[in-house]
């Protein structure tokens, strides 16, 4: 099943469009679009906040990474600044979503 995005106005994909899209193009009320989709953000989110990586099939994968404490500086004044540990979200996108980005459907890159 395809999904066309070509009626998105902004250069972002929004909740609330991707609600809209289940809305049209799969059938589902307005409502039950828009809860599936926090319920599906919900999911990540929580994953993530656990501890959890998050692998999403052809897609590509959330993951939890701790970066250690270093010094740092305020770029205004030069002042140092030390950058405590932190968690920190990244992503990687799959080899088949890497694909159709470089070929727009996926030749050999």
């Amino acid at each position: 099943m395809e999904f066309a995005v070509e009626s998105l106005e902004t250069p972002a994909l929004t909740k609330a469009q991707l609600a809209e899209l289940l809305f049209e193009q799969i059938g589902l009320n307005k409502r039950e679009s828009k809860d599936m989709i926090d319920a599906f953000f919900d999911l990540i989110s929580g994953s993530l906040v656990e501890g959890q990586d998050v692998k999403i099939s052809g897609f590509g994968n959330f993951q939890i990474r701790t970066k250690a404490p270093r010094p740092g500086r305020n770029p205004r004044t030069g002042e140092a600044i030390p950058i405590e540990a932190r968690r920190v979200v990244t992503f990687h996108a799959s080899h088949k979503l890497k694909e159709q980005i470089q070929g727009n459907g996926g030749g050999d890159s």
